[in-house]
């Protein structure tokens, strides 16, 4: 249930743009980067595999950059994880521990399951959309605190 580096990012910045961007108003690595506090390199990365999955578009030239479009702004929120991390595996063990299951569990094991089942089954079900615009509303920072 740990996401990398990486796919906090793409998860920040797919909402990011979901709030700031459209066809008509394409938003720039640096600009994302600098709004997000992340590295500008790394996140450059990160958006070029998004687009290759088709989870964000993007247009190249003077006036390009990055945005989302309708059909972007469907894609749920597992898509973005798995483009970036791979496959889930809703099994892992909370403690990282290789031996865990329901017949030899940590200590965690039963407490975890069910909110990891939800919580999966949540961003499977939830669009970028959806989840962007309770961002929007709550006045959520997208960028880390220092």
């Amino acid at each position: 249930m740990m996401f990398s580096n990486s796919c906090k990012y793409a998860i920040r910045a797919v909402l990011y743009l979901a709030i700031n961007s459209d066809e008509s108003n394409k938003l720039k690595v640096d600009d994302i980067a600098q709004e997000l506090d992340v590295p500008k390199h790394f996140l450059a990365k990160v958006l070029q595999q998004l687009t290759k999955y088709q989870i964000i578009s993007s247009f190249k030239g003077r006036s390009g950059g990055f945005y989302l479009t309708k059909k972007n702004r469907s894609t749920s929120l597992m898509k973005v994880i798995e483009a970036i991390d791979g496959p889930v595996k809703t099994k892992d063990c909370i403690l990282g521990l290789d031996h865990c299951s329901d017949t030899l569990p940590c200590p965690y094991h039963f407490s975890v399951s069910n909110f990891r089942q939800d919580f999966y089954r949540k961003l499977k079900s939830e669009s970028i959309d959806l989840c962007s615009k309770r961002i929007d509303s709550s006045k959520l920072v997208l960028k880390n605190k220092k």
